[in-house]
């Protein structure tokens, strides 16, 4: 079954990893694309129009999907607020934007769901966990649950404000992630092993780590400790990265900071 039309206010990095993902649903290509810059593309695949006073008159998506920065949402927000008449579902990937934030933008009855993918969308692995504000029906639900479905993994809260630690471990994640591949390939290369093999194995490593995890049943702590043979050369590096002030520590300080961040562009 096709996915109905939509418009998506945003196609950066995120909007695009969805918007991607939808296409290969059987987005309607009636569905509009906000994008300033360009959305080049996936011209031809929906309609890509450079600012909100280019949507068509009478437009009436299924769904709105909010991919600007949270700074913005002032300035676009209101100029969609007419779309509320229709009663579509709002969905919001801005970073700590309230439902009711955005209801006192978009209209008392907007229909809002507030939701944190995270940048994996773009290879259809992504995680996102998704909040429904009041009014939000069964199958406005379920039509996001197909939008995020199109990208990966979805859970739902029932609790918005546990969207803001969601944000931290799983919106921020991949940067952590990341930065892990970065800091492994950087100890190799002090190590003295050539910068293009520390990068190589550095990457297959995490890369390969996840795998191992998204598929195995065991937890990520027994995993660990398969790996760590007593008195090894694993255990020795633990030791270092798990002392009181290391690894963990740092690790809840990141996602605290993060949570915190999160609630404070809310505004």
């Amino acid at each position: 079954m096709s996915l109905p039309p939509l418009l998506l206010i945003g196609c950066g990095k995120m909007g695009g990893a969805m918007l991607a993902g939808w296409l290969e649903q059987g987005l309607s290509p009636d569905s509009v694309v906000v994008e300033p810059h360009g959305a080049d593309a996936f011209a031809g695949r929906v309609r890509v129009v450079r600012s909100l006073a280019e949507i068509p008159t009478g437009f009436a998506p299924a769904a709105l999907i909010l991919a600007v920065k949270p700074q913005e949402a002032a300035n676009v927000l209101p100029a969609l607020a007419h779309f509320t008449a229709t009663a579509p579902v709002f969905i919001s990937i801005m970073a700590g934007r309230t439902v009711a934030g955005m209801r006192a933008m978009l209209g008392d009855a907007a229909r809002v769901v507030r939701a944190m993918p995270n940048t994996p969308a773009a290879v259809r692995q992504g995680f996102t966990v998704a909040f429904a504000g009041a009014g939000v029906s069964a199958e406005q639900r379920a039509l996001t649950d197909r939008l995020l479905g199109a990208i990966g993994e979805s859970a739902w809260v029932e609790d918005e404000g546990l969207i803001d630690p969601v944000t931290a471990v799983s919106g921020g994640g991949p940067a952590y992630v990341f930065l892990l591949a970065e800091v492994m390939e950087a100890a190799a290369i002090s190590q003295g092993l050539p910068p293009d093999l520390a990068r190589r194995m550095a990457r297959a490593t995490v890369a390969g780590s996840g795998a191992l995890l998204g598929a195995s049943t065991e937890d990520a702590a027994t995993l660990r400790r398969n790996v760590t043979s007593p008195k090894g050369t694993t255990e020795r590096a633990l030791a270092v990265l798990m002392e009181p002030a290391a690894w963990p520590d740092t690790m809840q300080r990141a996602i605290a900071a993060a949570t915190a961040r999160s609630r404070e562009l809310a505004g």
